[in-house]
């Protein structure tokens, strides 16, 4: 539960239901907010972030940043980073790869495997997706103000 007190959950049956949450989650998105996506390997994580871009009007490939750790999207009305730091072996990596500018008010920082580094940023959105049979689950939480209008969008969709 979070201090906002605001909770979102579906099922996502298909790659498309997850394509299309990414869609209307992106309506909400607002400069400065951090939003964790959890799960495991194969839960959806990269596929959301793809959803978030498209409903920003990104039209180019979206790859997923677990090699690179950070892919830059400045095309819209938002500076959008989308970070994976499931390579990292110790939490203290986020400090010396020099990715605190990131983290700043003009930007949306979209980030995977969270718990692997140290000193992020709170989120304002807790996104958490498990794999279910064929499809995928998700429950979304609001930690911030910004987070729970973002949600309260969500759900009047």
């Amino acid at each position: 539960m979070t201090g906002h007190g605001a909770e979102f959950t579906r099922a996502l049956p298909a790659e498309a239901d997850t394509l299309a949450l990414g869609l209307a989650l992106a309506a909400g998105l607002a400069p400065g907010m951090v939003i964790y996506l959890s799960g495991e390997l194969g839960a959806g994580k990269t596929t959301l972030a793809r959803g978030v871009l498209r409903g920003l009007g990104y039209e180019g490939k979206v790859k997923s940043p677990t090699f690179t750790l950070v892919e830059v999207y400045e095309f819209s009305r938002l500076y959008l980073y989308h970070f994976d730091f499931y390579r990292f072996s110790d939490p203290r990596e986020l400090g010396e790869a020099g990715f605190r500018e990131y983290f700043n008010p003009q930007s949306v920082c979209l980030v995977e495997w969270p718990e692997k580094a140290a000193g992020l940023p709170a989120a304002d959105l807790k996104v958490v997706l498990h794999v279910a049979g064929t499809g995928r689950n998700v429950s979304i939480f609001a930690d911030s103000e910004a987070g729970a209008s973002c949600l309260k969008r969500l759900q009047m969709q």
